[in-house]
């Protein structure tokens, strides 16, 4: 890969590494963000925004994307070297359902999982695929409980390169690893947790010169800031008082607020909203290092029907929590009852989103009722996962058969006699 205009920097300590050099963290252990030298696209970025709307009519696959649109802001690579499918342009949706739900007259929700693979993490991944292919790798990987295999593979696809994931065997939701198999990913099940998966990942990767594609790359991190940045541009470019997504391993907080720090940094904001990160009760190691303002303890054992967030030990804590400080964000805690009741809010409006996502509006919901948000302030909430992601633990709900939880808004089936009668006598019920 040629020289490039942005380096490696540690978030802890002072080090510096070329773009050039393949690297996850630091000498001294901690993890790495990218650095832009933003005098090299100063012209470009004085234009402002409107750049980017104009972008949005073209007809080029690279400027139709919700992440390379905006690649002087993202990673400015050459056309020739982006993977896109393309991704991005999801629908930022109102609902006086979940208005009334909620107590928030002012949410609206940006749905991730309109994105090609079905999760946020198609803008990371284009990203963290492009940089493979530009640094000459054939092999990428990743630990996953299902989204990042499933973008993973999709990618490397498209790319021509081989892909591998390690699973925590029995602990994700097989809709999800049903899309990596398609794609035609090596799976490999892991005797342990998400987070042992994690840890063997990078060991083999470092031995075997295979290239990590999980949120510890900093590239995938650049990749996902640009739903902030799209986000705002469904907005007219106007800020939001709050923006509220869940937090699992960590790299989409993270994202969201560098990106937005980076746009203050330029001059386009005079300000920042203030971010809520949501996690799950069992699931909540930000949740407890935010509120006691100490360092993050990794849990031994996460637990949450929400699979996409149980994690116990999230690899770029560090730079949500710091960004969370910085903006007087906030983190929130939601039970897995919370969350699937939430759930069937958001499916019932027409929406749908797999349950992590509906960390988002359970958390919105708890923090209204709390009177740390207002009714009248304008709330955005991301959701991160689509629908069929885990659509066995949807039909659980329903027929009140999910573990630990009541099913307050189930939808079941019903059974009616095979006559024009029987179904009559059903539906006058």
């Amino acid at each position: 890969m040629p020289h490039r205009p942005w380096i490696l920097g540690c978030i802890d300590c002072e080090r510096r590494y070329a773009a050039e050099e393949v690297r996850y963290r630091c000498e001294c252990g901690a993890t790495l963000e990218v650095r832009h030298d933003w005098t090299t696209r100063r012209a470009l970025l004085d234009l402002g925004p409107s750049v980017f709307d104009q972008r949005r009519l073209s007809r080029e696959a690279i400027d139709r994307s919700g992440v390379w649109r905006f690649r002087e802001l993202v990673l400015p690579l050459a056309g020739s070297e982006v993977i896109t499918k393309p991704e991005g342009n999801t629908n930022l949706y109102c609902s006086d359902r979940l208005a009334a739900y909620t107590g928030s007259a002012g949410l609206s929700l940006k749905h991730e999982g309109e994105n090609p693979t079905g999760s946020f993490k198609d803008r990371g991944m284009t990203v963290a695929i492009s940089v493979a292919c530009a640094l000459g790798f054939a092999r990428v990987a990743c630990a996953s409980t299902g989204n990042t295999s499933a973008s993973m593979a999709a990618y490397a696809a498209q790319a021509g390169i081989e892909a591998y994931v390690f699973i925590p065997e029995g602990k994700i939701a097989y809709g999800k690893l049903a899309q990596s198999l398609a794609y035609g990913a090596r799976t490999i099940q892991i005797e342990g947790d998400f987070d042992l998966a994690m840890k063997l990942v990078e060991e083999v990767c470092r031995a075997d010169s295979i290239y990590l594609v999980n949120s510890l790359n900093p590239y995938r991190i650049e990749g996902q800031k640009a739903i902030g940045l799209e986000l705002l541009q469904d907005l007219g470019w106007r800020l939001p008082d709050w923006i509220v997504l869940p937090g699992g391993n960590l790299g989409n907080s993270s994202a969201l607020l560098k990106g937005l720090f980076e746009l203050r940094e330029i001059g386009w904001l005079d300000r920042l909203p203030r971010v809520a990160v949501i996690q799950a009760a069992g699931a909540n190691p930000l949740y407890t290092a935010f509120h006691n303002r100490t360092t993050l303890q990794p849990l031994a054992q996460a637990e949450t029907l929400a699979t996409a967030i149980k994690i116990g030990n999230p690899v770029s804590w560090k730079k949500s929590l710091r960004g969370l400080l910085a903006t007087h964000g906030l983190v929130e805690q939601v039970s897995d009852q919370e969350i699937l009741d939430a759930k069937a809010q958001v499916d019932a409006a027409g929406i749908g989103a797999e349950p992590a996502s509906c960390a988002t509006v359970a958390g919105v919901r708890k923090l209204i009722a709390s009177g740390t948000i207002r009714p009248d302030e304008r709330v955005c909430g991301i959701l991160t996962g689509h629908l069929l992601k885990d659509p066995d633990l949807t039909i659980a709900y329903h027929q009140s058969t999910a573990l630990g939880v009541t099913s307050n808004f189930a939808n079941p089936p019903v059974r009616a006699e095979a006559s024009l009668a029987g179904v009559r006598r059903w539906l006058r019920r």
